[in-house]
């Protein structure tokens, strides 16, 4: 069985990855007004935070449509694929997964087998990569969505906004009630359950919030018995990023350690400045 990886682009793989594991990456719109652009395709991630800072009315972003998803099934059935395994962004932040499944009954010329990641960024391309690979390794389908349930079972996800307000604003932040009053005077850190997005910890400096976020991997790395690997992301905030790097990297020398960009789909929701830490079980040194 010939089988296709596919995600969407809040996975935020890089094009080498893409390419090396075969990826087809499905592209997620951003609106700015009237206007629509696929993102990494159509604006990136710089110029996408550079006209937030100036545009008249805030940017929102719309699902990928099942015409879409359509098209990118039929390409891949054409292409002589007999299976995908479609991986995408939380159930708790958008209906798109269970809209693709309650859809799937109409794709009639290749087998789909979705799976929500109950994540985004980061987390979810763990989940991609790792599907990549067992799929690589001649694994079947249903043998990989095990797999995947079982690498989900070990992500962990914490990360502070500079402003809490586009999360407010988009309704993504779960509890922001419990918030209110304090939206600009804290810096809270923030995690996904239940694929939904929760503030935990009220700080009130991103320093304290990035020292919280690391004494929760910390806590992490000594719990579990299977090697973990890191992804720090960032939105637009590369000097941040950089120094939480060194500081990783002095602290855990034998942690695996990758760099992440929050593009302009998630950043529509963070905002510019958002830092965060997505770990799981190491895809790459996974075993069935």
């Amino acid at each position: 069985m010939k089988t296709a990886i596919v995600t969407d682009s809040a996975s935020y793989l890089s094009a080498a990855d893409v390419e090396k594991y075969h990826i087809h990456v499905v592209p997620i719109t951003v609106i700015f007004g009237h206007q629509t652009y696929l993102e990494n395709v159509e604006i990136t991630s710089k110029e996408f935070y550079e006209r937030m800072r100036t545009a008249p009315e805030l940017p929102t972003t719309t699902q990928i449509t099942l015409g879409q998803m359509q098209t990118t099934y039929d390409q891949l059935a054409k292409a002589g694929y007999d299976a995908v395994i479609s991986i995408h962004l939380s159930s708790g932040i958008t209906s798109f997964i269970t809209n693709l499944e309650s859809y799937l009954p109409n794709v009639t010329n290749i087998k789909v087998y979705p799976f929500d990641s109950l994540i985004t960024a980061g987390g979810e391309a763990y989940m991609v990569l790792l599907a990549a690979k067992l799929v690589a390794e001649g694994y079947s389908p249903e043998q990989v969505i095990a797999q995947l349930e079982k690498i989900r079972e070990t992500t962990g996800v914490y990360f502070v906004v500079d402003n809490l307000s586009h999360l407010v604003r988009t309704g993504r932040l779960s509890n922001a009630s419990g918030l209110v009053g304090n939206l600009l005077r804290i810096k809270p850190v923030l995690t996904f359950q239940d694929g939904k997005i929760v503030a935990i910890q009220k700080e009130r400096t991103m320093r304290r919030a990035y020292a919280a976020i690391k004494a929760k991997l910390a806590a992490e790395i000594a719990a579990v018995d299977y090697p973990l690997r890191v992804t720090i992301e960032n939105g637009n905030n590369p000097k941040l990023q950089s120094e939480w790097t060194a500081d990783l990297k002095a602290s855990f020398p034998d942690l695996t350690i990758d760099e992440g960009e929050i593009g302009p789909v998630v950043g529509v929701h963070v905002g510019e400045g958002v830092m965060g830490l997505i770990w799981a079980r190491d895809w790459e040194k996974w075993s069935v």
